[in-house]
């Protein structure tokens, strides 16, 4: 197990006299619950990564697995209690550039969110206001970070609707959301994301819901602007095919926690955690005959209200019995070095998952 200091950092990693990482995002120890009457939703349980500029790091897990709570925790998008709901629980250390952003206060993290930080939805037609035009909406982005008249902010609402690709921008600051189509409402979103040249970029589930030329469009767009702005991205998706094309590094998500994480290639190459098996034996191959069909993971991700005891994939794990001991009904396993920078949580021992990878898993793919 990779050895901690003090501050979360791992060991051998810079930190700074003050406790602050060299990193430009770094998340330690993130945990995001929800109580409810059921009980506590542990949304996002104990989760830690790095992310430098021009970057991109994707995120990956099926529904529920804390995938947007951790991009909404980033954000301090969960720190309210109004209308009768109850606040969220948040501890860990989210710093962005020198900024810890769970310590700060509001008026703070509301000057850097727009600015420093921005996020693309992943619904554009409930993300932008109904009653307003587009351009409106990007004109307010814009002038509550830069001191400028309605003119010079409209020119650059134009300007940036351009850039992403909408025809005859001129004239469709004017529309309302309703009136554009599923991908030129998100090439708006990502507009309005980037009309402050943000250096964090947060795309939940960009291309949902949109037809393949269009996710291909989109994806390009983001790539482009990331090329041309320097940002880190974030990337939150359930379809590996999106991180496979836009990735540098890989988080996969299971039940609120980290269970695999380490570079694109890494991961696709040589996964070191069944869940990340299954993920990767579910998805569809277009370079090479597909000799079997497709392997869903067996089985519904788990409450988190009620995670199983030990590992919380062990009782959708086809290789829970391999570990002695029944240690993965007993035990959770923590975040371990499996190669340099190649980190999985799970019990079997190094030996039995290049024996299953290599005979059973990797054959099939």
């Amino acid at each position: 197990m990779t050895e901690m200091h003090k501050s979360g950092a791992a060991v051998g990693e810079p930190v700074s006299a003050s406790g602050a990482p060299t990193s430009f995002l770094e998340v330690r120890d993130l945990k995001v619950h929800f109580p409810t009457d059921d009980g506590l939703v542990k949304s996002v349980d104990g989760l830690s990564f790095t992310l430098e500029k021009g970057r991109t790091l994707g995120i990956v897990g099926e529904s529920g697995s804390g995938k947007s709570v951790t991009s909404l925790g980033i954000l301090g998008l969960h720190t309210t209690g109004q209308y009768g709901r109850r606040k969220a629980q948040i501890s860990g250390e989210i710093w962005l550039d020198g900024t810890e952003l769970l310590t700060a206060d509001q008026d703070t993290v509301r000057k850097l969110r727009g600015r420093d930080m921005a996020m693309i939805f992943q619904d554009p037609l409930s993300a932008l206001h109904p009653y307003y035009t587009i351009g409106r909406q990007i004109v307010e982005a814009y002038r509550v970070h830069h001191d400028v008249d309605k003119k010079v902010a409209r020119k650059r609402a134009i300007e940036m609707l351009d850039r992403v690709g909408i025809p005859q921008p001129d004239k469709r600051v004017d529309a309302y959301p309703h009136e554009f189509s599923g991908g030129m409402r998100q090439r708006a979103m990502i507009a309005m994301a980037l009309v402050n040249n943000p250096e964090l970029l947060i795309a939940d589930e960009p291309t949902t819901a949109l037809d393949v030329t269009v996710q291909a469009q989109i994806l390009d767009l983001i790539r482009d602007l990331q090329k041309e702005f320097g940002s880190a991205v974030i990337m939150i998706t359930h379809d590996l095919g999106v991180v496979a094309e836009m990735a540098d590094e890989l988080l996969v998500m299971y039940g609120g926690r980290c269970v695999e994480r380490g570079t694109a290639e890494q991961v696709f190459t040589t996964p070191q955690h069944p869940y990340t098996w299954g993920l990767l034996g579910s998805m569809p191959r277009i370079d090479r005959e597909q000799s079997e069909r497709l392997t869903p993971v067996k089985g519904s991700p788990p409450s988190l209200i009620n995670l199983p005891q030990g590992c919380a994939f062990n009782p959708r794990c086809p290789y829970a019995d391999v570990p002695k001991d029944n240690i993965t009904r007993t035990e959770r396993p923590e975040l371990r070095e499996v190669g340099s920078g190649h980190f999985s949580a799970c019990h079997m021992s190094a030996e039995e998952r290049e024996r299953i990878w290599n005979e059973e898993i990797a054959p099939k793919l």
